[in-house]
């Protein structure tokens, strides 16, 4: 996934709140960024981080900027994807490429398919993020998390990458569906999406979501599968290539 334009360069002055943050550009520009992360991003929000924005290509949207990449204070050299919104797509071209081996041999990808009901517990149906699909096998269910906190930022990190970085009720109801899935008879596989190359695998952040690090075990155990894939960030493409091991203590 390349980006084009090419991303414009700056210092973090503020995450302002999770929607906006104040960016001065390399000339001197003082410009306010859409932050499409709305998450905690811890690690990533020191004022003056090395930051890329993307240029808007509609001229009536609200804010011109969209912060794209971080280059954590405590993590230097180390580029942080942050765009939520890219991280399915990000997925999606790994899958038709070839690159992640454990979901080739589908035909057909779908992505945002309605899916589950209530199922006795309330609420409104969800979307899976990519269905795959190919005749003679059951489809494949894939539900994508994008992965941006780890422990003990810089020099001395472990590799170890968590999710979620907040509390997430949805993130758990998800997991409940994907378990309804396989009773089904269906594949259904959590995918995390890992946006920056210094991580070596990922865990549940039971110190952040129990409730989420509790259900994910359950999943895993009624046959949800995880997979886990980093991405190589650089300011020009962001490519998901390098399996990374999901461990659950």
């Amino acid at each position: 996934m390349e980006f084009s334009p090419a991303l414009v360069p700056g210092s973090l002055v503020v995450r302002r709140n999770r929607f906006v943050a104040e960016v001065r550009l390399d000339d001197g520009a003082l410009v306010e960024a859409h932050c499409p992360n709305t998450g905690a991003m811890h690690g990533c929000k020191a004022p003056g981080s090395r930051v890329w924005l993307s240029a808007a290509t509609n001229p009536e949207r609200k804010l011109a900027w969209t912060w794209e990449l971080v280059e954590p204070l405590e993590a230097p050299g180390v580029l942080v994807g942050l765009h939520t919104g890219r991280t399915n797509a990000l997925v999606r071209e790994a899958i038709e490429a070839g690159r992640i081996a454990e979901l080739t041999g589908y035909g057909a990808i779908r992505a945002e398919v309605p899916y589950g009901g209530d199922n006795g517990r309330g609420g409104k149906r969800s979307r899976i993020d990519l269905l795959l699909e190919n005749d003679g096998r059951p489809p494949c269910y894939v539900e994508v998390k994008n992965v941006t906190a780890i422990a003990d930022p810089g020099p001395h990190s472990r590799g170890l990458g968590f999710f979620p970085d907040a509390v997430t009720e949805r993130g758990t109801k998800h997991l409940r569906e994907l378990i309804d899935v396989v009773a089904a008879g269906q594949r259904a596989v959590l995918f995390f999406c890992v946006q920056r190359g210094d991580v070596n695998e990922v865990r549940p952040a039971d110190h952040i979501d129990p409730l989420y690090g509790r259900t994910l075990r359950e999943a895993l155990a009624a046959g949800v599968e995880a997979l886990a894939y980093a991405a190589t960030v650089t300011p020009t493409a962001l490519r998901l290539e390098r399996r990374l091991a999901v461990v659950c203590p």
